[in-house]
């Protein structure tokens, strides 16, 4: 496509009414387009808890990286051995023995996530980092991976609760995309 006076070699544009506004304008409008060769997103972070409904966005992005020639760094976040609080002020903390084993077993589950994960990125064609972010609470650690790896796009799932199912269970996705620098894919 030519402009007078403007070289559009190096952008393409997807077609219909944006390219029919460069075709009768002088000036470029800002659309969403890249030059040629560059990738809007360069290196995808994708989040999984090894769920069913997690590993539709695991799916999800890797195709997307796979299309797209991104990056990708694939994590599992498994949260802190619990500690409850009594009414009256008190808290109950587990002994050693079974805390180190709750964290033993936090690192066997997210190594078998992981490992599930990478198989299938490798499946596929896409090389992916594996991460495991012990003892955090997810959507940070989602968050401050993004921000540590300069990802460009955050790919997770959601498990689509509502009402009080998320007041009481909490959102993850939605403490991500309300705190995430950068866009956030959501796969139901």
């Amino acid at each position: 496509m030519t402009v007078p006076g403007i070289d559009l070699s190096g952008i393409s544009l997807a077609g219909g009414l944006a390219c029919a506004t460069v075709r009768r304008s002088r000036h470029v409008p800002d659309l969403p387009c890249q030059p040629k060769g560059m990738v809007m997103y360069h290196h995808i972070l994708i989040s999984t808890d090894g769920s069913e409904t997690a590993t539709k966005g695991l799916d999800h992005g890797l195709t997307l990286a796979k299309t797209l020639g991104a990056k990708v760094t694939i994590v599992t976040v498994t949260e802190a051995f619990p500690i409850y609080a009594a009414a009256a002020g008190g808290a109950w903390v587990a002994p050693i023995e079974v805390s180190g084993g709750f964290e033993e077993s936090q690192k066997e589950l997210a190594d078998g996530i992981l490992r599930t994960a990478k198989e299938a990125a490798d499946k596929i064609g896409v090389v992916a980092e594996v991460l495991h972010i012990p003892n955090a609470q997810p959507a940070e650690a989602i968050v401050e991976t993004a921000k540590v790896r300069d990802c460009s796009l955050i790919c997770m799932s959601s498990h689509g609760r509502r009402g009080l199912g998320r007041l009481l269970l909490g959102s993850q996705t939605a403490e991500v995309l309300a705190h995430s620098p950068v866009p956030v894919l959501v796969v139901r």
